[in-house]
């Protein structure tokens, strides 16, 4: 095993732990109930990461955790705020506070990543159209969309992780990639598909039965 194969896999087992923990208004969710649909959303996510981010964010998750604080809870409170704007009142005054200056810097990273969400929707319909909606204007109370969950995520990052994180993304820019893109390539073969052109084909035979 790789040193970022064990980074990851020492960031999804405290995600998982921290997941348990996380209380929903309507009971334990069938998703905390599913870890192997958990680890390959996750580990796909983390793959497309440098080992430098994936460092910093595990040392974000064992802060946390020694100070008894949980950044899963975190994520799905800060998503409340779009999807259930009245219960997240109770999580805000409790939420660590974020300057100015750094939910400007996140926004600018969101733009991006959504922007390269619809790029890949463009190419990939099927697949796209599988997932989450893009937008924030399209979340309900039972359905958040890729923007405000990586609203939600991001904002739980430590200074020294989001700064890490940020030049990823610029990087990732000028070289032309697609996070999204390379994300889905990695979730397709875990799901057994040589290739994203693959699972497009095979995502359109099913619509059409």
């Amino acid at each position: 095993m790789t040193k970022k194969e064990r980074f990851i896999e020492a960031v999804v087992d405290i995600e998982w732990i921290q997941f348990q923990q996380v209380h929903n208004e309507g009971g334990r969710a069938s998703c905390q109930d599913d870890r192997e649909t958990f680890e390959i959303m996750r580990k796909s996510q983390f793959l497309a990461w440098t080992e430098e981010v994936l460092e910093s964010y595990l040392q974000d998750l064992r802060d946390a955790w020694k100070e008894g604080w949980n950044l899963l809870t975190e994520k799905y409170a800060r998503m409340m705020e779009s999807t259930a704007p009245e219960e997240y009142e109770r999580f805000r005054e409790i939420l660590p506070k974020r300057s100015g200056k750094r939910i400007r810097m996140q926004e600018e990273l969101i733009s991006q990543e959504i922007w390269w969400a619809e790029d890949f929707s463009r190419r990939f319909p099927n697949l796209g159209g599988t997932g989450r909606k893009i937008y924030t204007s399209e979340d309900t109370p039972w359905d958040t969309s890729q923007e405000t969950y990586l609203r939600g995520e991001i904002s739980t990052y430590s200074d020294r992780t989001i700064a890490l994180y940020a030049a990823m993304i610029r990087e990732m820019e000028e070289r032309g990639e697609n996070l999204t893109e390379q994300i889905l390539g990695f979730m397709v073969r875990f799901y057994g598909y040589d290739s994203l052109e693959q699972a497009e084909e095979k995502t359109a035979e099913n619509r059409n039965l």
